[in-house]
Protein backbone atom coordinates (compact mmCIF):
# COMPACT_ATOMS: atom_id res chain seq x y z
CA UNK A 1 0.00 0.00 0.00
CA UNK A 2 1.53 3.61 -0.99
CA UNK A 3 0.82 6.05 1.30
CA UNK A 4 2.00 9.45 -0.18
CA UNK A 5 2.85 12.69 2.25
CA UNK A 6 1.69 16.23 1.48
CA UNK A 7 4.00 18.35 1.21
CA UNK A 8 3.37 19.72 4.69
CA UNK A 9 3.69 16.08 6.28
CA UNK A 10 6.66 15.71 4.71
CA UNK A 11 7.85 18.75 5.93
CA UNK A 12 6.86 18.07 9.48
CA UNK A 13 8.11 14.40 9.30
CA UNK A 14 11.46 16.14 8.30
CA UNK A 15 11.26 18.94 11.05
CA UNK A 16 11.06 16.30 13.65
CA UNK A 17 13.94 14.72 12.31
CA UNK A 18 15.93 17.31 12.71
CA UNK A 19 14.80 18.20 15.69
CA UNK A 20 15.01 14.68 17.04
CA UNK A 21 18.89 14.55 15.82
CA UNK A 22 19.91 17.39 16.70
CA UNK A 23 18.29 17.82 20.36
CA UNK A 24 17.34 14.92 21.47
CA UNK A 25 19.85 12.75 20.54
CA UNK A 26 22.52 14.74 21.85
CA UNK A 27 20.73 13.79 25.25
CA UNK A 28 20.87 10.14 25.05
CA UNK A 29 23.67 9.33 27.16
CA UNK A 30 22.60 11.76 29.96
CA UNK A 31 18.92 10.41 30.07
CA UNK A 32 20.82 6.63 30.43
CA UNK A 33 22.86 7.92 33.09
CA UNK A 34 20.38 10.21 34.43
CA UNK A 35 17.41 8.36 34.10
CA UNK A 36 15.63 11.81 33.93
CA UNK A 37 14.62 13.46 30.98
CA UNK A 38 15.79 16.95 30.31
CA UNK A 39 12.94 19.45 30.98
CA UNK A 40 13.58 21.42 27.68
CA UNK A 41 12.60 18.53 25.26
CA UNK A 42 9.61 17.61 26.75
CA UNK A 43 6.39 19.05 24.74
CA UNK A 44 8.64 19.73 21.84
CA UNK A 45 7.83 16.37 19.60
CA UNK A 46 4.85 15.13 17.62
CA UNK A 47 5.72 12.31 14.61
CA UNK A 48 6.19 9.28 16.18
CA UNK A 49 8.21 7.51 13.43
CA UNK A 50 10.46 10.25 13.53
CA UNK A 51 10.68 9.89 17.50
CA UNK A 52 11.55 6.37 17.83
CA UNK A 53 14.93 6.94 16.03
CA UNK A 54 16.49 8.53 19.61
CA UNK A 55 16.38 7.68 23.24
CA UNK A 56 13.39 4.91 23.58
CA UNK A 57 12.44 6.42 27.25
CA UNK A 58 11.96 9.87 26.03
CA UNK A 59 9.90 8.57 23.37
CA UNK A 60 7.54 6.44 25.36
CA UNK A 61 7.00 10.01 27.78
CA UNK A 62 5.68 11.79 25.31
CA UNK A 63 3.50 9.15 23.21
CA UNK A 64 2.32 8.43 26.86
CA UNK A 65 0.94 11.59 27.08
CA UNK A 66 0.05 12.82 23.88
CA UNK A 67 -1.35 8.89 23.06
CA UNK A 68 -3.19 7.07 25.29
CA UNK A 69 -2.94 9.51 27.76
CA UNK A 70 -4.86 11.83 26.10
CA UNK A 71 -6.96 10.02 23.23
CA UNK A 72 -10.13 9.45 25.71
CA UNK A 73 -10.21 13.25 26.40
CA UNK A 74 -9.85 13.72 22.71
CA UNK A 75 -12.40 11.36 21.43
CA UNK A 76 -14.86 10.64 24.14
CA UNK A 77 -14.89 13.55 26.71
CA UNK A 78 -17.80 16.68 27.17
CA UNK A 79 -16.80 19.65 26.22
CA UNK A 80 -16.56 20.84 29.07
CA UNK A 81 -13.78 18.31 30.29
CA UNK A 82 -11.74 19.28 26.68
CA UNK A 83 -12.10 22.64 27.71
CA UNK A 84 -10.81 22.45 31.16
CA UNK A 85 -7.91 19.97 30.76
CA UNK A 86 -6.91 19.68 26.83
CA UNK A 87 -5.00 23.25 26.31
CA UNK A 88 -2.82 22.97 29.28
CA UNK A 89 -2.32 19.08 28.17
CA UNK A 90 -1.43 20.08 24.40
CA UNK A 91 1.10 22.66 25.75
CA UNK A 92 2.89 20.23 27.98
CA UNK A 93 2.09 22.63 30.86
CA UNK A 94 -0.19 19.31 32.63
CA UNK A 95 0.93 15.93 31.45
CA UNK A 96 -1.12 12.88 31.43
CA UNK A 97 -1.26 9.15 31.85
CA UNK A 98 -3.41 6.01 31.15
CA UNK A 99 -4.28 3.88 34.15
CA UNK A 100 -5.90 0.95 33.08
CA UNK A 101 -3.51 -2.13 33.76
CA UNK A 102 -4.00 -3.63 37.80
CA UNK A 103 -2.09 -6.24 39.97
CA UNK A 104 -4.79 -8.58 38.83
CA UNK A 105 -6.09 -7.25 35.50
CA UNK A 106 -2.92 -7.07 32.95
CA UNK A 107 -3.38 -9.19 30.03
CA UNK A 108 -7.23 -9.87 31.11
CA UNK A 109 -8.36 -5.99 31.56
CA UNK A 110 -12.55 -7.21 31.81
CA UNK A 111 -10.59 -8.16 35.91
CA UNK A 112 -10.41 -5.03 37.27
CA UNK A 113 -10.61 -4.82 40.77
CA UNK A 114 -10.49 -0.55 40.90
CA UNK A 115 -14.12 0.16 41.94
CA UNK A 116 -15.92 3.44 41.74
CA UNK A 117 -19.14 3.89 43.85
CA UNK A 118 -22.05 7.31 42.89
CA UNK A 119 -22.55 9.39 46.00
CA UNK A 120 -24.72 12.32 45.33
CA UNK A 121 -22.68 14.65 42.61
CA UNK A 122 -19.22 12.54 42.62
CA UNK A 123 -17.90 9.75 42.75
CA UNK A 124 -15.87 7.41 45.45
CA UNK A 125 -13.08 5.28 43.72
CA UNK A 126 -10.97 2.92 45.45
CA UNK A 127 -8.40 0.22 43.97
CA UNK A 128 -4.35 0.40 42.91
CA UNK A 129 -3.45 0.48 39.21
CA UNK A 130 0.13 -0.57 38.64
CA UNK A 131 3.08 -0.35 35.84
CA UNK A 132 1.34 3.13 34.85
CA UNK A 133 3.68 5.00 32.62
CA UNK A 134 3.72 8.63 33.11
CA UNK A 135 2.70 7.51 36.70
CA UNK A 136 5.33 9.66 39.19
CA UNK A 137 5.13 12.79 36.78
CA UNK A 138 1.17 13.08 35.77
CA UNK A 139 -0.87 15.64 36.49
CA UNK A 140 -3.87 13.88 34.88
CA UNK A 141 -5.31 10.19 34.82
CA UNK A 142 -7.33 8.36 33.00
CA UNK A 143 -8.78 5.71 35.17
CA UNK A 144 -10.54 2.82 34.13
CA UNK A 145 -13.01 1.29 37.31
CA UNK A 146 -15.82 -1.03 38.24
CA UNK A 147 -19.17 0.61 38.30
CA UNK A 148 -21.26 -2.36 37.89
CA UNK A 149 -20.01 -5.84 39.44
CA UNK A 150 -22.82 -7.57 37.71
CA UNK A 151 -22.12 -5.79 34.32
CA UNK A 152 -18.54 -6.32 34.66
CA UNK A 153 -16.82 -5.51 31.07
CA UNK A 154 -20.35 -5.43 29.35
CA UNK A 155 -21.47 -2.10 30.40
CA UNK A 156 -20.24 -1.76 34.16
CA UNK A 157 -16.32 -0.31 33.66
CA UNK A 158 -16.29 3.42 33.78
CA UNK A 159 -13.94 5.87 32.85
CA UNK A 160 -12.93 8.80 34.75
CA UNK A 161 -10.26 11.90 34.72
CA UNK A 162 -8.74 12.28 37.93
CA UNK A 163 -6.68 14.65 38.94
CA UNK A 164 -3.43 14.12 40.82
CA UNK A 165 -4.13 16.26 43.92
CA UNK A 166 -7.99 15.03 43.69
CA UNK A 167 -7.85 13.66 47.49
CA UNK A 168 -7.54 9.99 48.30
CA UNK A 169 -5.35 9.67 45.35
CA UNK A 170 -1.72 8.40 46.01
CA UNK A 171 1.25 7.68 44.05
CA UNK A 172 3.70 4.94 44.35
CA UNK A 173 7.52 4.63 44.25
CA UNK A 174 8.76 4.42 40.67
CA UNK A 175 8.99 1.65 39.63
CA UNK A 176 13.12 0.21 38.46
CA UNK A 177 12.90 -1.62 34.92
CA UNK A 178 15.34 -2.72 32.49
CA UNK A 179 15.24 -0.18 29.68
CA UNK A 180 13.44 2.98 29.01
CA UNK A 181 15.48 5.22 31.83
CA UNK A 182 13.81 8.18 31.70
CA UNK A 183 10.18 6.96 31.72
CA UNK A 184 9.04 6.29 34.98
CA UNK A 185 6.16 4.21 35.58
CA UNK A 186 4.40 3.46 39.26
CA UNK A 187 1.40 2.47 41.23
CA UNK A 188 -1.54 4.79 41.79
CA UNK A 189 -3.06 4.24 44.70
CA UNK A 190 -7.25 4.95 45.29
CA UNK A 191 -8.25 5.57 48.57
CA UNK A 192 -11.76 6.36 48.66
CA UNK A 193 -10.71 8.93 46.04
CA UNK A 194 -13.53 11.75 45.07
CA UNK A 195 -14.12 12.47 41.85
CA UNK A 196 -16.67 14.96 40.51
CA UNK A 197 -19.55 13.81 38.37
CA UNK A 198 -18.49 16.32 35.70
CA UNK A 199 -15.02 13.81 35.23
CA UNK A 200 -16.80 10.80 33.66
CA UNK A 201 -15.08 10.39 30.11
CA UNK A 202 -18.05 9.36 27.90
CA UNK A 203 -20.73 7.18 28.79
CA UNK A 204 -21.10 5.79 32.37
CA UNK A 205 -20.25 1.93 32.06
CA UNK A 206 -18.95 2.06 28.26
CA UNK A 207 -15.33 2.49 30.07
CA UNK A 208 -14.01 -1.15 28.75
CA UNK A 209 -14.98 0.38 25.06
CA UNK A 210 -13.46 3.30 25.34
CA UNK A 211 -10.12 1.46 26.66
CA UNK A 212 -10.24 -0.43 23.56
CA UNK A 213 -10.78 2.46 21.40
CA UNK A 214 -7.93 4.35 22.84
CA UNK A 215 -5.56 1.10 23.29
CA UNK A 216 -6.16 1.12 19.33
CA UNK A 217 -4.73 3.69 18.28
CA UNK A 218 -2.19 3.42 20.62
CA UNK A 219 -0.68 0.27 19.18
CA UNK A 220 -0.43 1.87 15.86
CA UNK A 221 1.53 4.95 17.39
CA UNK A 222 3.82 2.07 19.44
CA UNK A 223 4.72 0.26 16.00
CA UNK A 224 5.32 3.46 14.67
CA UNK A 225 8.12 3.94 17.19
CA UNK A 226 9.93 0.71 16.75
CA UNK A 227 9.79 1.33 13.03
CA UNK A 228 11.52 4.43 13.43
CA UNK A 229 13.76 2.46 15.91
CA UNK A 230 14.62 -0.34 13.66
CA UNK A 231 15.63 2.22 11.58
CA UNK A 232 17.63 4.13 13.30
CA UNK A 233 19.35 0.52 14.28
CA UNK A 234 19.98 0.12 10.66
CA UNK A 235 21.61 3.24 9.75
CA UNK A 236 23.57 2.73 12.87
CA UNK A 237 24.90 -1.03 11.94
CA UNK A 238 25.58 -0.20 8.32
CA UNK A 239 27.50 2.87 9.10
CA UNK A 240 29.62 0.42 11.67
CA UNK A 241 30.14 -2.36 9.57
CA UNK A 242 31.31 -0.08 6.96
CA UNK A 243 33.84 1.36 9.33
CA UNK A 244 34.75 -1.90 11.52
CA UNK A 245 38.10 -3.27 9.69
CA UNK A 246 38.72 -7.20 10.04
CA UNK A 247 41.18 -9.24 8.14
CA UNK A 248 42.12 -6.42 6.18
CA UNK A 249 38.50 -5.44 5.06
CA UNK A 250 35.07 -3.73 6.24
CA UNK A 251 33.09 -6.12 7.57
CA UNK A 252 30.34 -4.76 5.41
CA UNK A 253 31.99 -6.95 3.05
CA UNK A 254 31.25 -10.02 4.40
CA UNK A 255 27.88 -11.43 3.43
CA UNK A 256 26.82 -12.67 6.67
CA UNK A 257 26.67 -9.09 7.41
CA UNK A 258 24.61 -8.19 4.60
CA UNK A 259 22.38 -10.99 4.57
CA UNK A 260 21.58 -9.38 8.51
CA UNK A 261 21.52 -5.86 7.16
CA UNK A 262 18.80 -6.82 4.23
CA UNK A 263 16.60 -8.76 6.32
CA UNK A 264 16.56 -5.67 8.90
CA UNK A 265 15.45 -3.11 6.13
CA UNK A 266 13.28 -5.60 4.47
CA UNK A 267 11.57 -6.36 7.89
CA UNK A 268 11.22 -2.76 8.86
CA UNK A 269 9.89 -1.39 5.22
CA UNK A 270 7.00 -4.27 5.66
CA UNK A 271 6.48 -3.27 9.48
CA UNK A 272 6.58 0.46 8.01
CA UNK A 273 3.66 -0.37 5.53
CA UNK A 274 1.62 -1.95 7.97
CA UNK A 275 1.39 0.80 10.30
CA UNK A 276 1.08 3.26 7.48
CA UNK A 277 -2.06 1.25 6.21
CA UNK A 278 -3.44 1.10 10.46
CA UNK A 279 -2.85 4.77 10.24
CA UNK A 280 -4.51 5.71 7.50
CA UNK A 281 -7.92 3.78 8.65
CA UNK A 282 -7.43 5.93 11.93
CA UNK A 283 -7.68 8.90 10.24
CA UNK A 284 -10.11 7.87 7.92
CA UNK A 285 -12.37 7.16 11.20
CA UNK A 286 -12.39 3.41 10.51
CA UNK A 287 -12.61 0.91 12.66
CA UNK A 288 -9.11 -0.50 13.00
CA UNK A 289 -8.98 -3.09 16.24
CA UNK A 290 -7.38 -5.86 13.65
CA UNK A 291 -4.87 -3.57 11.72
CA UNK A 292 -3.99 -2.09 15.42
CA UNK A 293 -3.30 -5.31 16.90
CA UNK A 294 -1.21 -6.70 13.30
CA UNK A 295 0.79 -3.90 13.31
CA UNK A 296 1.73 -3.40 17.39
CA UNK A 297 2.32 -7.36 16.56
CA UNK A 298 4.06 -7.15 13.86
CA UNK A 299 6.73 -3.78 14.35
CA UNK A 300 7.36 -4.94 18.04
CA UNK A 301 8.72 -8.12 16.79
CA UNK A 302 10.95 -6.47 13.90
CA UNK A 303 12.24 -3.88 16.04
CA UNK A 304 13.58 -7.08 18.90
CA UNK A 305 15.14 -9.21 15.72
CA UNK A 306 16.18 -5.95 14.31
CA UNK A 307 18.01 -4.84 17.83
CA UNK A 308 19.18 -8.07 18.32
CA UNK A 309 21.29 -8.20 14.57
CA UNK A 310 22.24 -4.78 15.53
CA UNK A 311 24.39 -5.97 18.65
CA UNK A 312 25.81 -9.07 16.50
CA UNK A 313 27.02 -6.55 13.87
CA UNK A 314 28.92 -4.46 16.56
CA UNK A 315 30.28 -7.47 18.06
CA UNK A 316 31.74 -6.96 21.48
CA UNK A 317 31.14 -3.31 21.11
CA UNK A 318 27.58 -3.76 20.75
CA UNK A 319 27.26 -5.36 24.53
CA UNK A 320 29.04 -2.12 25.89
CA UNK A 321 26.67 0.67 27.63
CA UNK A 322 28.70 3.24 25.74
CA UNK A 323 26.87 2.04 22.19
CA UNK A 324 23.97 3.23 21.42
CA UNK A 325 22.35 0.00 19.92
CA UNK A 326 22.86 -1.74 24.02
CA UNK A 327 20.20 1.00 24.81
CA UNK A 328 18.04 0.23 21.97
CA UNK A 329 18.19 -3.75 22.78
CA UNK A 330 16.77 -3.32 26.15
CA UNK A 331 14.39 -0.80 25.51
CA UNK A 332 13.27 -3.01 22.85
CA UNK A 333 12.09 -5.82 24.63
CA UNK A 334 8.93 -4.40 26.61
CA UNK A 335 7.57 -3.01 23.43
CA UNK A 336 6.02 -6.72 22.89
CA UNK A 337 4.33 -6.17 26.26
CA UNK A 338 2.94 -3.32 26.81
CA UNK A 339 -0.10 -1.67 26.03
CA UNK A 340 -1.35 -5.51 25.10
CA UNK A 341 1.35 -8.36 24.98
CA UNK A 342 2.41 -10.16 21.32
CA UNK A 343 0.23 -13.63 22.49
CA UNK A 344 -3.24 -11.09 23.46
CA UNK A 345 -2.85 -9.65 20.43
CA UNK A 346 -2.90 -12.58 17.96
CA UNK A 347 -5.70 -13.60 19.94
CA UNK A 348 -7.42 -10.33 18.62
CA UNK A 349 -6.53 -11.13 15.67
CA UNK A 350 -7.49 -14.27 15.40
CA UNK A 351 -10.74 -13.17 16.29
CA UNK A 352 -11.41 -10.50 14.11
CA UNK A 353 -10.59 -12.88 11.24
CA UNK A 354 -12.85 -15.69 12.97
CA UNK A 355 -15.62 -13.10 12.68
CA UNK A 356 -14.92 -11.76 8.95
CA UNK A 357 -14.87 -14.98 7.47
Amino acid sequence: MTITLTKEMQQMKEMIRNFVEREVEPFAIQIEEDDAIPEHLVGKATVLEQLGRTHNGFVSLISAHTGIGSTGLVKLASEHLKNKYLPEMAAGTKIGAFALSEPGAGSDATNLATSAEKKGDYWVMNGTKHFITNGPIADVYTVFALTDKDKGAKGGITAFLVERDFPGLTVGKKDKKMGLRGSYTSQVIFEDCIIPEENVIGEVGMGYISALKILGEGRVGLAARAVGSSGKLIELSAKYAKERIQFGKPIADNQAIQWMLADMATETEAARALTMMAAQKIDEGKKVIKEASMAKLFASDVFNRVADKAVQIHGGMGYMAEYPVERFYRDARITKIYEGTNEIQRLIIARNVLEEC
